[in-house]
């Protein structure tokens, strides 16, 4: 597509616009990101917190890129953004399995900034004859830009597909997704594609990091630990994302959370969630989806812990379905016990994790009944209820507090 060279004063007033963009990109980048998935594809991608993740970067991008070109050269074209961010989401939707058609959410995104585009124009001239030549350049120059990058994109991910096709990590891939799926694989050929057995026992895990510059073997290393960890002599491993591995491991109970944790301390940049231990093929099945819904818990409610299991989120993933719900039970139930220390809160918790035997509490925390007494006497004071009368509801909301990214 082409279009004229601006007049200078419409040139001026598009740098104007983009110096604004390049300010505040957070403000467009939150409401693109907010934008209602229309397609199949797009669900996909929104039910993925990986693919979430790169999604938002790469819109971030893409806005940065946009405005940061017309500030230097104003209604000029742009070139395509074939930067990392938009490269990695090639690789992590070819990785998932996901076709070219989830490359839709670069469509829902120019529509939203193109909206937000329009308004902000409309702030910069009244003068109509400005505001056409304005609108007009800038629309072929924002849907230029958004279809060469998608070009651009869709050619790595051809390249990208034709590499993971070539090796045994797709045919484990297609496999383990066929399993998942429910298709009905014949035992022993799925068992010896994947060179692990189906029928015996399970616990799946996810690992993974934000850190996008981290390569494959530092992901190995920590499934290699976790496997370890949990007693395990070998480890079925998918790569599902440039950032993620899906790891099953072959024993049926969970481990140590005090030495997994110490394991992953090495690995700072790591997160790892855990599901359940289970048997057969349905089990491979419910394990995994037990260790995604953790992942997706931790992307939902920004825990901070490195490691988290199936098992200790359970609760608090029910309660957290609806976030605002979830955040306004808190402060009902809390009181100002919300906003106490982390100390204060984990010592209430703990007490009702151990049905309210004080000394039962302090050899848990390591520490002196009489200081637990006295903990618990300063709790009383701050929630809105005696902890005696509301025991059950308490210890529901400190589970979901326990979880949230705050700090004292």
């Amino acid at each position: 597509m082409r279009w004229p060279a601006p007049s200078a004063r419409v040139a001026d007033l598009i740098r104007q616009g983009a110096e604004l963009i390049a300010r505040a990109p957070d403000d467009w980048v939150q409401l693109m990101n907010e934008a209602e998935p229309a397609t199949r594809a797009l669900t996909q991608i929104t039910t993925d917190p990986d693919l979430v993740a790169a999604m938002r970067r790469s819109n971030y991008d893409n806005v940065l890129a946009w405005a940061t070109a017309n500030i230097r050269a104003p209604g000029q074209p742009v070139p395509a953004n074939a930067s990392t961010p938009q490269l990695s989401v090639a690789r992590d939707l070819v990785r998932r399995g996901v076709d070219q058609a989830a490359l839709d959410f670069y469509r829902t995104g120019q529509n939203t900034a193109w909206q937000q585009w329009m308004q902000l124009c409309f702030g910069l001239t009244r003068d109509p004859d400005e505001l056409a030549e304005l609108l007009s350049i800038t629309a072929a120059s924002i849907a230029t830009f958004v279809n060469d990058t998608v070009k651009a994109v869709t050619e790595h991910m051809d390249a990208e597909r034709d590499e993971l096709t070539r090796g045994s990590q797709a045919d484990r891939r297609e496999m383990v997704a066929l399993i998942l799926e429910g298709a009905p694989v014949p035992l022993t050929r799925a068992e010896g594609v994947l060179g692990y057995r189906l029928g015996g026992k399970h616990l799946a895990a996810l690992v993974w990091t934000a850190d996008r510059d981290a390569d494959l073997g530092y992901l190995e290393q920590a499934a290699e630990t976790v496997m370890r960890a949990c007693g395990a002599l070998q480890r079925l491993t998918v790569v599902a994302s440039a950032t993620t591995l899906w790891v099953w491991l072959p024993v049926d109970t969970l481990p140590d959370h005090q030495k997994l944790a110490a394991a992953l301390h090495t690995f700072p940049e790591i997160r790892v969630a855990v599901g359940t231990p289970a048997r057969g093929v349905e089990g491979f099945r419910r394990t995994h989806r037990d260790a995604l819904e953790v992942r997706r818990f931790v992307a939902r409610i920004g825990a901070p812990a490195p490691l988290a299991t199936f098992e200790e989120i359970q609760l608090a993933s029910l309660v957290t379905q609806d976030q605002t719900r979830a955040e306004e039970y808190v402060g009902r139930v809390l009181g100002d016990l919300a906003h106490a220390s982390s100390e204060l809160r984990e010592t209430v918790r703990t007490y009702l994790q151990h049905l309210g035997n004080a000394s039962a509490a302090a050899a848990a925390l390591f520490t002196h009944r009489n200081t637990i007494v006295r903990r618990l006497a300063r709790a009383d004071e701050l929630l809105p209820r005696p902890l005696e009368t509301d025991p059950l509801r308490i210890a529901v909301a400190l589970e979901v507090l326990r979880w949230q990214a705050t700090t004292d």
